[in-house]
């Protein structure tokens, strides 16, 4: 509100009352100070409402201006931070640092890169891709069988098909390379008893011996489709691992030995191997490589379980028994031998 301004007359003195020159000065400076007091609070309660109006405009443009933008620390000042880290337009730099260091870094890496690259190549030059430089630390063979048993437990019920059927389709579909059409038509026919050596340019297409399935005999599946397991008598194949250059030495061919692991010996009491010899023949040794040696098939020994005591478990190793074959590796049961479990139902 403003107040009543003060009367501007001079003020009025008694009638006859007598002062001096000094004291109408001091008068009329007072009334002057009134004067201007006065005028400044006019201007003061004037100016108030527009200087709150001024206010609350700025501050409703900034509240409508900010309602586009997420506010605190969101994602969008994240956002933002990230961009001036990866490109500060006002100091011109990048992931914090100037163009003359990030020029610097990137010679120093391609120079590192190329000197890596240069280095791998030449010693992929000096490595042949036919045969491995160094074999002195490579292990004995090792050892897989067939067909696939879940924990190598062979489980099934002699009356039961269903139990036993998978095996049945798991050999099958192993023995499919080894076919005798398949087998005459790819790979010839080799002197048993001796090493197939063949000289020539490593990188030269290397020949194969015959191995077909008819030399599996019972265990073939051609006269037994059920290799034996609808009789309770199962066969299970035996294969090395190949070796890129193994030969066993002393030109003695390495042989299968099968046997019960732990328990009564009687558990087992007939084995009959395939192929008769229960060995692989040197015929097949050594082997090129599958890069040359392409249409290669390894041989096999099929054990015949003829007379397995039923109705119990029985756990069964073969071994590989030869010169250099280790077959005692206390932490790698594939190594020269396997163990297994048969557990025959009737």
């Amino acid at each position: 509100m403003r107040r009543q301004l003060r009367s501007r007359r001079a003020p009025n003195f008694p009638h006859g009352y007598r002062y001096r020159l000094d004291d109408q000065d001091e008068v009329n400076q007072n009334y002057l100070a009134d004067e201007e007091e006065e005028a400044e609070e006019d201007v003061r309660v004037m100016g108030v409402p527009n200087f709150e109006e001024e206010v609350n405009e700025e501050e409703q443009k900034e509240e409508e201006e900010g309602q586009g933008q997420p506010t605190g620390n969101t994602w969008w000042q994240k956002l933002q931070l990230m961009n001036e880290y990866l490109w500060d337009p006002e100091q011109r730099m990048s992931l914090a640092r100037t163009g003359l260091i990030l020029v610097i870094y990137f010679f120093f890496y391609a120079s590192l890169a190329a000197v890596i690259t240069v280095g791998m190549y030449t010693l992929l030059l000096a490595i042949s891709p036919y045969m491995p430089t160094f074999t002195e630390r490579v292990k004995p063979p090792g050892v897989m069988i067939r067909p696939f048993a879940h924990s190598l437990n062979f489980n099934f019920n002699v009356s039961e098909p269903d139990t036993w059927q998978h095996y049945v389709i798991s050999l099958n579909g192993f023995l499919q390379g080894y076919n005798d059409s398949l087998q005459e038509e790819m790979n010839i026919d080799c002197p048993p008893g001796q090493y197939f050596i063949q000289d020539g340019d490593e990188d030269e297409d290397k020949k194969a011996c015959q191995f077909k399935r008819s030399f599996l005999k019972n265990c073939s599946g051609l006269e037994d489709p059920t290799f034996g397991y609808s009789t309770g008598q199962p066969c299970i194949l035996l294969k090395m691992n190949r070796i890129v250059g193994f030969r066993p030495e002393l030109g003695d061919p390495v042989k299968v030995s099968c046997k019960v692991q732990r328990g009564d010996e009687n558990d087992i009491r007939s084995i009959n191997y395939y192929p008769e010899s229960a060995s692989f023949d040197l015929r097949y040794y050594p082997y090129y490589g599958k890069l040359t040696h392409v249409n290669y098939t390894s041989p096999l020994v099929a054990m015949h379980f003829t007379d397995v005591v039923k109705n119990q478990a029985v756990p069964v190793q073969c071994q590989l028994k030869g010169k250099s074959i280790i077959n005692d590796v206390i932490n790698d049961s594939f190594v020269g031998r396997v163990i297994f479990t048969l557990n025959i139902e009737t």
